[in-house]
């Protein structure tokens, strides 16, 4: 029995294969898989390798890239803070106030806003536990204009990261410390906040 043959598009052999021209499309368009990967070997190659412990702070650009070089040149480095809202930076201070009550007007520049939170705390005495002091400070946050609040801290804009001190090595934190003040558009770098030790970059 002759085998019979469907014919080809006008022009080509009788005896070609016919190929489904969806099967011809997608062949086209898919990419190299790269390791089980279907993205190409080149993207694959230039993506950049994110760090978990960085992405997590959420910083702005400037403040990002200055973090991704200081853990480049010290891997160990530890990052404490990042951007904040208004409730996580009533939060962090709250730790700080309980820790020496004049720790606002120590610490941060003269403003309107600095003074209504330190008047609150000056006319609440009696509130000393953390969780008391944090909700005091957020009414005066949210009291205040989203002006006020985003020049108060660099942290609330996200231009700012704090790193976890090295005390058990003294040429190390040199070292951290030098890499810091170097960074690209630093504009200012505390060793210490109200007397107590931190060290916060900000962009």
């Amino acid at each position: 029995m002759a085998t019979s043959s469907i014919p080809g598009p006008l022009g080509t052999p009788t005896n070609s294969p016919v190929v489904d021209e969806g099967t011809t499309a997608v062949r086209q368009t898919l990419p190299p898989t790269v390791e089980g990967h279907t993205a190409p070997a080149a993207a694959v190659a230039e993506a950049p390798v994110l760090d978990a412990a960085i992405e997590v702070l959420d910083l702005a650009t400037t403040a990002r890239t200055a973090a991704y070089a200081l853990k480049k040149a010290h891997p160990t480095v530890a990052f404490t803070s990042g951007r904040r809202d208004k409730g996580d930076q009533a939060r962090a201070m709250a730790g700080n106030v309980v820790k020496n009550r004049q720790w606002i007007t120590e610490t941060y520049a003269a403003s309107d806003l600095r003074t209504a939170l330190q008047k609150w705390l000056d006319d609440n005495p009696k509130l000393v536990k953390k969780a008391e002091i944090e909700a005091g400070l957020l009414s005066v946050f949210n009291a205040a204009t989203p002006e006020a609040v985003g020049k108060f801290s660099k942290h609330l804009s996200g231009e700012a990261f704090d790193v976890q001190p090295v005390t058990d090595d003294a040429t190390q934190a040199e070292a951290i410390k030098a890499t810091i003040r170097g960074l690209a558009g630093l504009g200012k770098f505390l060793e210490t906040e109200g007397g107590l030790v931190r060290w916060h970059a900000q962009f």
